[in-house]
């Protein structure tokens, strides 16, 4: 264990700085996953390396982030799919933007354990769920996780096997099956007319028709390319304002049924957009709370935290809490 320990703290500052040899890739997350030390040291490290890079460029010739948070913010929506697909299609154009500006730096720490290679990965095998439930052929192993598994426990378990798998391919294979199982989620029937997407099914612990999970598919490719682009220190744009009400609705929606009808009901309201009753449906508002769309869309993420997300509140703060800290735990990004 020493001998690991030793090793791995002498390879933080080339993780810091993304510059990881692929070899050590996969040694140094699992063992900041497992010590404390390591992981604080690495966390410092890499903030100092951000603090030096600055938010605005990405090296000495490219003000990328400028030129990049335009790129993203004029992405094409992809017209020919249904309006319950869009938001998928403009935040795969998005990531796509984002690519070259990933060139040489797949190593660079993003979230949880995983680099930039492991969490496009992750999206490959995300995206899988909905590609089997559609029919649509897998560029993947089989699972051997059991069928009977929680869902919980099969998505980290099933994002694991395709991380491990991916390791042993270069990033720019990872990028090119997830691209084309993207195009494949996006030429589906599913995503080209409203009424095959209206059946029901059940992902991520929630039967939702098919539609849905097209925006929350969505929803996932948008949070992860915002963490890659923080981890690389650009300026990623939140999604085009009427994708983001299509994510703010749906993660409503989930929400109250999470809370269910006897918590105490809390108007929330969006700023810019609607307000709804959460909670008990019978009984007199105990609390007001007020959240900003995007804020809102990283607090249900799991990006923001219940004390940190900025927020308006009045009346009862442990009802608005509740709803706060039930937002939050949505999250299995």
């Amino acid at each position: 264990m020493t001998t690991e320990h030793d090793g791995v703290r002498d390879l933080l500052a080339a993780w810091a700085f993304g510059a990881l040899d692929p070899a050590d890739r996969r040694t140094v997350p699992l063992h900041l996953a497992e010590c404390e030390s390591c992981a604080a040291e690495a966390q410092r490290l890499r903030e100092t390396v951000r603090l030096l890079d600055g938010p605005a460029s990405n090296g000495p010739d490219r003000p990328a982030a400028g030129i990049l948070s335009g790129a993203l913010r004029t992405r094409p929506a992809a017209p020919l799919v249904a309006p319950h697909a869009a938001p998928y299609a403009a935040a795969v154009t998005g990531l796509k933007a984002l690519l070259p500006e990933i060139e040489g730096r797949w190593s660079t720490p993003v979230v949880h354990d995983w680099d930039v290679h492991a969490t496009l990965a992750h999206l490959l095998a995300a995206d899988e769920h909905l590609a089997r439930l559609l029919g649509l052929g897998t560029r993947l192993p089989l699972s051997r996780i059991p069928p009977d598994t929680h869902w919980g426990e099969a998505w980290n378990a099933r994002t694991a096997e395709v991380i491990a798998h991916e390791y042993g391919r270069t990033p720019e294979e990872t990028v090119a099956d997830w691209a084309a199982q993207a195009d494949d989620l996006l030429t589906a029937p599913e995503a080209l007319d409203p009424e095959p997407a209206a059946r029901a099914v059940t992902l991520t612990g929630v039967r939702l028709p098919v539609a849905d999970h097209y925006v929350v598919r969505a929803f996932e490719a948008w949070i992860h390319t915002d963490d890659i682009g923080r981890a690389l220190g650009l300026a990623v744009p939140p999604p085009p304002e009427a994708h983001l009400w299509q994510l703010v609705r749906l993660a409503v929606r989930i929400l109250g049924l999470a809370l269910g009808r006897d918590a105490a009901p809390v108007l929330f309201s969006v700023t810019g957009g609607e307000q709804w009753v959460l909670g008990s449906q019978d009984d007199p508002v105990r609390a007001e709370l007020t959240l900003d769309p995007v804020d809102f869309c990283l607090l249900v993420g799991g990006r923001h935290t219940p004390d940190e997300v900025p927020r308006g509140t009045s009346g009862d703060e442990d009802a608005a809490r509740n709803v706060l800290d039930r937002a939050s735990r949505l999250a299995w990004l």
